[in-house]
């Protein structure tokens, strides 16, 4: 075990104590001592097996590239109603000729000057094209999931594991297995026994929502990071189990269980999906043994919606969700915007207060608060991989989650960050312990309980501290079992790749263009190579190339690989007249 691992594991329990200085209740007769063994050694028998067994890294693997799957599928209705440009086949992304101010040069990466002024910018990824239909596809296809029973039968089995080992209550257990798959719906499947939950149940409830993420959510997350980290998919998938476990140990560290659970004999059973009668609710909802039974039961299961009503309607539900992600995106970032202007306006003060502010941003703020719940999680030890690792995770408290994994993954591409920072801020990343979240959650529980609106509300403050606390864990346990150099966690990269071959790359493709070179050795090679008889014959094939690519037609994008060749093959062919 090298010495970040073993900071790593210390961080765990690190962790627990800052958790512990900020319980309603710091009595050591009261702390949860079987939930806190118990959780944490859950948590790092998962992370054992995702990191360490070959087998189960395997199917993570599988796992992964079986999501990729669906994103090409994503991607292939996507490119039918947006058309190619916007979201185009991989290695045929699209460019767009740009203008150079005289004097100026191409500078990397973009593919390089094609044309006397003009130099060829790629398209770039375009967020609200290629990741936005995402979440409409995935959240269709969990609700068809969901109404076929299939994952019913999963939050079961992980319900059953929380329940039977850390002796949480049965709707507190199937909540947080609820969690791993979706986000405010976990709350729907212990709807009856919400207005009967303790705090300290209620708490871990919310927690729970902000230390996971909706599979809706994962599927924007992965498909900003899957051409640095392949395995993405699978390893998301991986974090929210094991935020769970993370969940429930710092939930009842802050607040522990004083009362007795009305659910503490049982699981209660998983509705989530179905057509529920309002009558079921509350007052007619019992527990049996280890089961929950409902008066009038075949009601409920005569009621259910077909298995495509129920993709189609999760599907327009996922059209409110890009949407509103869409929305929110833009009003944080608009917000943290204006900050920073404030902050650079003070910047223009005289004298010592100018220079403060010339390098106080809020996304440096954030990094000095999340230092040391980085340092926590053993990413580094270099100060500059450091600083850059807690500007990305703290930012996520303000910007949600998803312009810091952008950051992430150009941070990776670029080699700033290293593949072990890679991995620990993906797992940090992995979650909605953001403010944002606070009116979601708070709101849509408030919404199914409006009797203990305000006590929810005292809550929220507290779960969203709790659930960064759990995903910072989480990154923890990831770092704990990390190995250098194991290339098989990132998974093999793509067969093509995003980046766009660039003009220099052309002379490798033709065998019988000798003008295919390098812009600037194209006015010599040619003449050096060619004997004088054999150029006119040269010169009328890339005539035919002339009207198809005239100097109007500059601003339209231009495919990558056909593109260079005319663009520098046109200027010979106009002199020799």
């Amino acid at each position: 075990m090298g010495f970040l691992n073993l900071m790593s594991l210390v961080g765990i329990v690190g962790l627990c104590l800052v958790a512990w200085a900020f319980s309603e209740k710091r009595s050591l007769r009261l702390f949860p001592w079987r939930i806190v063994i118990t959780g944490i050694m859950l948590q790092l028998v998962l992370g054992f097996f995702v990191f360490r067994v070959p087998f189960t890294r395997d199917l993570v693997e599988i796992f992964g590239n079986s999501i990729n799957v669906l994103f090409e599928a994503v991607d292939f209705g996507a490119r039918f109603v947006f058309g190619r440009s916007l979201v185009p086949l991989p290695g045929q992304e699209p460019l767009l000729l740009s203008p150079l101010a005289e004097g100026a040069t191409c500078t990397p990466p973009v593919p390089g000057e094609v044309l006397p002024g003009l130099c060829a910018v790629q398209l770039g990824y375009v967020f609200a094209f290629r990741v936005l239909p995402a979440v409409i596809f995935f959240s269709g296809f969990m609700a068809l999931l969901y109404n076929l029973g299939i994952m019913q039968i999963i939050t079961a089995f992980f319900a059953w594991i929380f329940y039977s080992t850390m002796r949480l209550s049965g709707a507190e257990s199937l909540s947080g297995a609820a969690n791993i798959f979706v986000g405010i719906e976990s709350a729907i499947a212990v709807k009856p026994f919400l207005s009967k939950m303790t705090r300290s149940e209620l708490l871990t409830v919310l927690s729970c929502c902000f230390g996971t993420s909706a599979s809706s959510t994962l599927a924007v997350y992965a498909g900003v990071l899957r051409d640095v980290f392949p395995n993405i998919a699978g390893h998301l998938v991986s974090a929210s189990i094991m935020s769970i476990p993370a969940c429930f140990v710092l939930s009842k560290i802050v607040l522990p269980e004083t009362g007795v659970p009305l659910t503490a004999g049982g699981i209660p059973e998983d509705t989530t999906g179905r057509e529920v009668p309002a009558d079921l609710v509350d007052d007619e909802a019992h527990l049996v043994g280890d089961r929950t039974t409902h008066t009038h039961a075949e009601t409920a299961r005569k009621e259910r919606i077909s298995p495509l009503d129920a993709a189609i309607v999760g599907a327009l539900d996922g059209v409110k969700m890009a949407v509103s992600i869409a929305a929110v995106l833009i009003l944080i970032l608009a917000f943290v915007y204006l900050i920073n202007q404030v902050f650079a306006g003070l910047a223009n003060l005289p004298g010592i207060f100018g220079e403060f502010f010339e390098v106080i941003t809020l996304q440096n703020l954030l990094g000095i608060l999340f230092m040391p719940l980085t340092v926590l999680t053993g990413v580094s030890l270099e100060w500059d991989e450091l600083w850059r690792s807690s500007v990305i995770i703290g930012r996520r408290l303000f910007e949600t989650a998803i312009p810091p994994y952008q950051e992430l993954a150009v941070a990776s591409a670029t080699g700033e960050l290293s593949d072990r920072a890679l991995v620990i801020i993906s797992y940090a990343l992995s979650g909605f312990a953001h403010l944002a979240s606070v009116g979601i959650f708070v709101g849509g529980i408030s919404a199914l309980i409006p009797t203990r609106r305000r006590e929810i509300a005292s809550l929220g403050w507290k779960a969203l501290f709790v659930g960064t606390l759990a995903t910072i864990m989480t990154a923890a346990a990831a770092g704990l079992f990390y190995v250098d150099g194991d290339a098989s966690i990132l998974g093999t990269p793509p067969a093509e790749t995003q980046v766009a071959p660039a003009p220099e790359a052309s002379p490798d493709a033709p065998a019988d263009a000798p003008a295919d070179t390098p812009a600037d050795a194209a006015p010599v090679e040619p003449e050096a190579e060619a004997p004088p008889a054999e150029v006119p014959p040269e010169e009328v094939p890339p005539a035919d190339v002339l009207p198809e690519a005239p100097p109007e037609a500059a601003p339209a994008p231009v495919g990558q690989e056909e593109a260079p060749p005319p663009f520098e093959e046109a200027a010979p062919p106009e002199a020799s007249p």
